[in-house]
């Protein structure tokens, strides 16, 4: 594929990113996190409102809508680009996150099995939708302006979706995901509990599928 053996290809520089071994699931979510930023800061891009042309606009690309898609998004190989195929009945938030959650299956095509190996139950299929999931996160909502905007003392998420472009559900998770919204009982923590603890000796309550919190060693 072209656009994945050309220096100048920003699908090019973007795997470059990934090493070609397995990757923790805390070193996956921080590689997805550096790719977001990456297009991002190549966009330049300091505003909330990521446009959807980030990815539309990509020569390797072409988007379609589709009524009769049974899923929220679907990606494939048609020489000479990628298809990427959006649920039109879905709402337009819905289709912004599904397209960017596809365009990380694009990036990590060919290296799934070597990155995302199945660990601890799950299989290297969850892993990787995860992994998208976040991705598409971290490009709609980047951490540096989800905490510069709620600092500044919007704190509504209802409000911070609609500056930010994506549904209310997917603003309340991040804001969790962030730590700046308290978490619900279920498991919101986006590392495995045994070996994905974040690094540094310091300790963090890891919210289970259970109503109160355990204490984890560092």
């Amino acid at each position: 594929m072209a656009t994945t053996t050309n220096p100048a290809s920003a699908l090019y520089q973007q795997r470059q990113l990934m090493p070609k071994r397995p990757l923790t699931q805390f070193e996956a979510y921080r590689l997805a996190e550096l790719q977001a930023n990456h297009l991002l800061e190549a966009a330049g891009i300091n505003e909330p409102g990521t446009p959807d042309e980030l990815i539309s606009d990509h020569p390797f690309l072409r988007i379609q809508l589709r009524h009769d898609l049974p899923i929220s998004g679907l990606t494939n190989w048609y020489k000479p680009r990628w298809l990427i195929l959006l649920n039109q009945s879905e709402p337009a938030v819905r289709r912004r996150f599904s397209l960017m959650h596809e365009f990380k299956h694009v990036l990590d095509h060919g290296l799934t099995q070597t990155c995302y190996p199945p660990v601890f139950g799950y299989s290297t299929e969850d892993r990787v939708e995860k992994i998208c999931d976040y991705f598409a996160a971290c490009l709609l909502m980047p951490k540096r302006l989800i905490k510069q905007r709620y600092f500044q003392g919007l704190h509504d998420p209802a409000e911070l979706a609609g500056e930010f472009g994506v549904s209310e559900t997917a603003m309340r998770y991040r804001l969790q995901q962030l730590r700046l919204l308290d978490p619900t009982p279920r498991c919101i923590y986006p590392y495995n509990l045994r070996t994905e603890l974040p690094r540094g000796g310091d300790r963090r309550t890891i919210y289970l599928r259970r109503s109160q919190p355990v204490k984890a060693a560092a």
